[in-house]
């Protein structure tokens, strides 16, 4: 295969652009096969199998620029028109940025004027979450709840469910746990109860859980292993903690 490449001298520099690729992103090892012993036909397959999904990355981080500019033009808006709309649209840009911190300071204002938004309440639990103030998420998880139980697909009840087992309330986070993974497969929720178990000393069920979000990746597409791998190496780094103990 690599005799193509002397017919298309610009299959090398493909070669190492899918190899760069690969070592970035540690691809499966066979992948390194394919591109190497393949040659041009082998990091064309490797390109389009696998890079062309990371354009979608690409295109969030573009997004990310244009939410940066949004800010700034609902920031000026807010002087002239402080309103529970413009709070809340504020309070979702600063969210999708990361500032938890100052999302939850515009829901704040928004709730303050309009206290029926359950997308603002819930969004205000979801910044005292990340920011570890789980006493501050309870009651708005608990109404978000209250309003709705599946919620966000049930990740509010896991989210709840959450709070309460950082808050010293095993037996409710035992319950809303039950709920939301028997009707949710979503990883955080998954993640969640396995180190709930794990503070219950149940090991053994803690193990069972974490190990459900690894094997899940078996059976998704590519383009879903991307966006699960953080919590997949969370998962694998909670077995192999509870392997040695």
């Amino acid at each position: 295969m690599f005799g193509l490449n002397y017919l298309f001298p610009w299959g090398y520099l493909l070669q190492g652009i899918a190899l760069i690729h690969a070592i970035r992103r540690r691809a499966d090892t066979y992948w390194y096969f394919i591109i190497l012993m393949g040659g041009l036909i082998g990091a064309v397959a490797y390109i389009v199998i696998e890079m062309v999904p990371d354009l979608g990355l690409a295109r969030n981080a573009l997004s990310g620029m244009g939410r940066k500019s949004r800010i700034r033009q609902v920031e000026a808006a807010i002087l002239d028109n402080p309103s529970a709309a413009n709070y809340e649209e504020l309070g979702d840009l600063l969210f999708e940025e990361g500032q938890f911190a100052e999302s939850r300071s515009a829901y704040d204002k928004s709730i303050q004027t309009r206290n029926d938004s359950i997308h603002a309440i819930y969004r205000r639990g979801r910044c005292a979450i990340e920011l570890r103030e789980f006493e501050k998420a309870t009651p708005d998880l608990e109404h978000v709840i209250q309003t709705d139980q599946k919620y966000d697909s049930w990740r509010a009840a896991g989210l709840l469910a959450h709070a309460y087992a950082n808050t010293g309330h095993p037996e409710e986070a035992e319950e809303w746990f039950v709920v939301a993974t028997r009707l949710s497969t979503t990883s955080e929720t998954f993640f969640n109860y396995a180190c709930f178990l794990k503070t219950q000393n149940r090991k053994k069920e803690a193990m069972e859980w974490a190990q459900k979000i690894v094997n899940k990746q078996r059976t998704m597409p590519r383009y879903l292993k991307r966006l699960e791998l953080p919590w997949v190496r969370k998962a694998s780094a909670l077995v192999k903690e509870l392997t040695s103990t």
